[in-house]
């Protein structure tokens, strides 16, 4: 009597996701040990290389090395491939080689890209994915050309390169920037710090990078008809829109009043666009002032929206909980918005998340805050750009000690795939128990 062979038990697509970019960061992280990767030819420690490719994959752009004086050519162009990969996603990679060569994508394949994407449904997500792809090199090289003449002018053939490397790590809100060698280590953008054209470009492409693809997809559609646009891409534009009006003018009155207004001007906006998971700055963060760290801590929590380059929370996240609220002081039976109702899950979800992420961000200030001595407004700063895959820093982090590295490396890792792709993928739903317990009041507030 023969016996029946058992089914090999099969990855969920959320598990496929986690897996992709794991198996990047490992790939990643054995490159940049290469010799040849870093400029003195030495191998770089597996510490350094890993804490690297994990920043790179997720977008974040926290370094423990200088990007532009550490790293060889081949070491800065490894980190871009590995960010723009990870901008973009490795499913939505290996989708584009699939289609290129003319194999059909299957159902999983589909759903695995629905869940990368947060698209709302299967169907269409192989055209959003050549749209996607056509949208990224487009909007990449239209940046790193408009850029262009401003880093040729300073830095000469040598521009070419810097003017692509930043407009990529612009779009995709990396953070990363190699210009360590002609202004000195982790300087970061601030040498254009009154340079409009770089300010603008760099603000558009972060922008453009973390609105999310389905917004695009319907600004494409629709063009200005925004009472056509669906209700994600309407809260999205609406919330993006105040979270860089408000910050703005706070950062505009509260910080930068000795600069010239123009320097003023362009100093708060790109504050404010680039603590939306970007990571690139164009003043000295240790100058400002306490209130202006902690909105951009809550800014560097939020993130970008769904289905972007951009980490975080979510926009979308945010959004639901104020709707919530108002919903809630305006005695509405259900939560709504642009004349539909958003479903009691989506809340649920949305305030778990946020949980989420201000527990992880907060526990792991005070740890690191434990192990290194360093004041927990700092750590936090630290905390909150890793899980929020910012990049921002205050300075501590090439310094830190290995237990706080690991865990900024897991809280970037966190942030970059999502925290219920996590758990989601971590915790079975088989045998969900779909009983109901008897209701029982209880009051809050």
């Amino acid at each position: 009597m023969s016996m029946a062979k058992k089914s090999k038990p099969k990855l969920s697509t959320f598990q496929i996701i986690i897996f992709s970019f794991a198996a990047l960061i490992l790939a990643g992280t054995m490159l940049l040990m290469l010799p040849f990767a870093s400029k003195s030819g030495e191998v770089t420690p597996f510490s350094d290389a890993l804490f690297t490719a994990t920043s790179a994959v997720c977008v974040t752009g926290l370094v423990v090395q200088d990007t532009a004086t550490y790293w060889s050519i081949f070491g800065q162009g490894t980190i871009l491939f590995l960010l723009q990969i990870g901008g973009l996603g490795i499913i939505t990679i290996v989708t584009t080689f699939s289609l290129l060569s003319g194999r059909k994508i299957s159902l999983l394949e589909r759903s695995t890209i629905q869940d990368a994407l947060s698209t709302p449904q299967v169907g269409g997500v192989v055209k959003l994915i050549r749209f996607v792809i056509i949208s990224v090199g487009i909007f990449e090289v239209a940046g790193a050309l408009a850029m262009l003449p401003s880093f040729c002018r300073h830095f000469g053939l040598k521009g070419i390169w810097m003017s692509f490397f930043h407009s990529v790590s612009a779009f995709c809100n990396a953070g990363f920037d190699i210009m360590g060698e002609c202004t000195g280590k982790y300087s970061s953008l601030t040498f254009f710090h009154d340079d409009i054209l770089v300010v603008t470009v760099v603000c558009l492409l972060i922008i453009i990078g973390g609105i999310g693809f389905l917004t695009w997809d319907d600004f494409a559609a629709h063009k200005f008809r925004f009472k056509k646009y669906r209700m994600q891409s309407k809260i999205v534009l609406v919330t993006s829109a105040a979270l860089i009006a408000v910050p703005f003018i706070i950062l505009f009155f509260t910080e930068y009043q000795n600069l010239p207004m123009k320097d003023r001007i362009c100093s708060a906006l790109f504050q404010t666009v680039t603590t939306r998971t970007a990571g690139m700055n164009t003043q000295d963060l240790t100058t400002m002032t306490p209130a202006s760290t902690g909105l951009m801590i809550g800014l560097m929590l939020t993130g970008g929206s769904p289905g972007s380059t951009a980490g975080g929370m979510k926009t979308t996240t945010i959004a639901i909980l104020l709707i919530n609220a108002v919903c809630v002081f305006r005695r509405k039976k259900s939560v709504e918005a642009f004349g539909r109702r958003i479903e009691d899950g989506v809340v649920r979800l949305a305030a778990t998340i946020i949980t989420l992420y201000v527990t992880l961000a907060g526990v792991g200030a005070i740890i690191i805050s434990i192990i290194e001595g360093l004041p927990i407004s700092v750590c936090l700063f630290e905390t909150a750009s890793a899980v929020g895959t910012v990049g921002l820093s205050l300075g501590i982090t090439p310094a830190l000690s290995i237990v706080p590295r690991i865990i900024l490396i897991a809280l970037m890792f966190f942030g970059r795939v999502g925290g219920l792709t996590l758990i989601y993928a971590a915790v079975s739903t088989r045998g969900a128990d779909m009983s109901h317990y008897p209701v029982e009041k209880i009051t809050v507030g």
